[in-house]
């Protein structure tokens, strides 16, 4: 899922390319979109399915709950592994293989929608997201520049649409599959193995935006390291911080909006799916709509935005209120889309120039254990007979919790850029 790097670029050399025509560039970029898009929605088609799994194999809901961490866990390793080789391999050695990958965890699906199946393909489709997501974003944005645009935000809108919102279009989609027509734990996989197999072809027609020299320079490999500003660590820190709530939210809704909606009464994939979908179309919005705001600013409207949110979910799950859950959850998630981009901001703010991408992997790394850590806390107590009406307000709880400390700690810290430090603490 990711979302990882809505809003950032990897680091690395850019080159300008003679040769391809603008008017190629321009296909490009709406291939490179096409497939963002595509392999986001693919990493949340399983979302209304969990419902499925878990009746069909009489499942607890913690086996669906580590399927999604899996899943995170997969993203977090490959981001850190692979993310950023395509600065020097070059975009199109990444992303097609990385969509190729994808399509191999659809056809896994398609043969065989088995439970064990299903925790392999979520382990390969993290690992396929976490390469694709800033190989992507960087692409769109090398794409766009080489079309003669006069709007140079048009890349980042268009990279924030197809990653925030593709996440909720493939819920949707499935959604509606599986409510319309037989087979729901193949045919939503088989119309997705279709779609990636035409885009790895698609992709690979894409014009290269990196340059034959830097492909051609010989570098000692190295995973992404996570760097933290030493001068501003407070301020660092509370950014990390922040990414892990929100993640905890997105979540939430990823894994467990089904079972949560079939608690309350609203059984059913069309629910589940339309309920994730509206939490990341939420997210996406905010993040188009609010570009212009000071990265504090867009911090602060997360948070209050975020708090409300998950006050109204929480007390929606306790009042058995599927309006206060859903509504709840889509003001959350418009809150996430401003927090994280503020929380990105801050933390390239603080950043040198050279470990920019650095100081964003750390951000995304706690973002990655927000989505899994709460997620798998709750699906574990549900196992264990605590009710979605406890679970679900604790996790809250503790959300709102989290984000008070991270409201205090900027507070304490000062605005944006007030600390930068040349020194950098390394993990």
């Amino acid at each position: 899922m990711t979302t990882p790097s809505t809003t950032t670029t990897p680091t690395g050399p850019r080159h300008s390319l003679a040769g391809p025509s603008p008017r190629r560039h321009r296909v490009g970029f709406a291939v490179v979109a096409a497939a963002f898009a595509t392999a986001m929605a693919f990493a949340t088609v399983p979302t209304p399915l969990w419902a499925l799994y878990r009746a069909r194999d009489g499942l607890p809901t913690v086996v669906v709950t580590v399927a999604f961490a899996v899943y995170a866990a997969g993203v977090a390793i490959s981001l850190f592994t692979v993310g950023h080789l395509s600065d020097h391999l070059g975009r199109r050695r990444v992303l097609v293989p990385a969509l190729a990958l994808e399509a191999l965890a659809a056809l896994l699906l398609v043969l065989t929608p088995d439970v064990v199946v299903l925790v392999v393909a979520r382990v390969l489709t993290g690992l396929a997201v976490g390469a694709i997501t800033p190989t992507a974003t960087a692409w769109l944005a090398e794409l766009h520049g080489r079309t003669t645009s006069s709007r140079p935000g048009t890349a980042a809108v268009v990279a924030t649409a197809a990653n925030l919102g593709g996440l909720g279009l493939g819920s949707l989609l499935a959604g509606f599959l599986v409510g319309h027509l037989g087979d729901p734990l193949r045919v939503p996989h088989l119309l997705f193995l279709g779609l990636l197999l035409v885009l790895v072809l698609a992709v690979r027609a894409v014009p290269e935006t990196v340059a034959d020299d830097v492909r051609a320079e010989h570098r000692p490999y190295r995973v992404q390291r996570v760097a933290v500003p030493a001068a501003a660590r407070g301020r660092y820190l509370a950014a990390a911080l922040a990414s892990f709530a929100l993640f905890a939210v997105l979540g939430l809704f990823s894994s467990l909006a089904p079972s949560v909606l079939s608690s309350l009464g609203h059984a059913g994939p069309v629910p589940g799916g339309s309920t994730a979908f509206a939490v990341f179309a939420a997210a996406a919005a905010s993040q188009v709509l609010l570009t212009r705001l000071h990265p504090d600013h867009l911090v602060r409207l997360g948070l209050v935005l975020t708090s409300v949110g998950v006050v109204v979910l929480g007390t929606g799950v306790l009042a058995a209120s599927v309006a206060l859950f859903v509504g709840g959850g889509v003001v959350a998630g418009a809150g996430v889309g401003a927090l994280l981009k503020g929380a990105l901001a801050t933390a390239v703010g603080l950043a040198p120039a050279g470990s920019r991408g650095e100081a964003t992997a750390g951000v995304f790394l706690a973002g990655y254990l927000g989505m899994a850590v709460p997620a798998l806390a709750v699906g574990v107590s549900s196992t264990a007979g605590v009710a979605f009406t406890v679970s679900v307000p604790v996790l809250a709880g503790v959300v709102l919790l989290l984000l008070a400390t991270v409201a205090v700690a900027l507070r304490a810290t000062g605005p944006v850029g007030s600390g930068h430090g040349e020194h950098q603490v390394r993990a």
